[in-house]
């Protein structure tokens, strides 16, 4: 069995423009491989650059230095060097993401939101807005809820928005940033079940859980990310 996810020699480093160029590095020489159906966690102090690293897969930074290849369409691509198309493509058909924040366009509703990934697949709106639905209700989010814009939902409450359309469509490769984040018992226990669920179907998954409870259900091993030493 092959990776679907390798991240070789990765680095990434910063700029501040508004502190005279400032430069400082974040991550350097980072190596790792993903299988289909596995969970690794990134592990480490805060400020280690797990956000970082998770960032450039998603494809949010761009690294300095290294290679982040992903199995898309049977070949392996460079995230680190796809152009706009590409990554568009593969964030449509190959790459998941559960942020920490829901970003999404105003004034349009959940249930909307969360078809979305299924609708640009190629499903038909009723059975895309149904399989949402259905998993807005096992995130425990009232149904009252489902027809109105997430703008002023609770966090938790946005935060199952957020995870239901992560997980509405099979993806070869899943990221999830504390994606227990805000949510309560019951609703931690629904995460974890969708989790095992995606790595039994093939899924590999990335993730940072600051939760060590359900970090330690759902991953298979840990990835340690340690901070860089300051320059001399």
């Amino acid at each position: 069995m092959s990776p679907v996810l390798a991240i070789e020699g990765l680095g990434k480093g910063f700029t501040l423009h508004l502190q005279g160029g400032l430069s400082f590095p974040v991550l350097r020489g980072e190596t790792l491989a993903l299988m289909p159906g596995e969970c690794v966690a990134l592990a480490g102090p805060s400020g280690a650059g797990k956000s970082t690293l998770l960032r450039c897969v998603a494809g949010n930074y761009g690294a300095s230095e290294g290679r982040i290849l992903i199995r898309h369409r049977g070949a392996m691509h460079d995230l680190a060097a796809a152009d706009a198309r590409l990554m568009r493509e593969i964030r449509a058909e190959t790459l998941g993401h559960v942020s920490q924040f829901l970003r999404v366009i105003p004034r349009v509703p959940a249930l909307d939101i969360v078809a979305a990934p299924l609708l640009a697949r190629g499903a038909g709106r009723a059975e895309a807005r149904a399989r949402a639905a259905a998993l807005l209700a096992r995130l425990n989010l009232p149904e009252r809820l489902h027809h109105l814009p997430p703008a002023t939902f609770s966090g938790g409450e946005q935060q199952r928005v957020n995870l239901a359309r992560g997980f509405i469509v099979p993806n070869t490769v899943l990221l999830l940033d504390e994606p227990t984040a805000s949510l309560d018992a019951r609703n931690r226990e629904v995460v974890a079940a969708l989790i095992a669920e995606a790595k039994r179907a093939g899924t590999a998954i990335l993730g940072i859980f600051h939760d060590t409870e359900v970090r330690d259900r759902v991953a298979d091993r840990l990835h340690a990310v340690e901070p860089l030493e300051p320059a001399a």
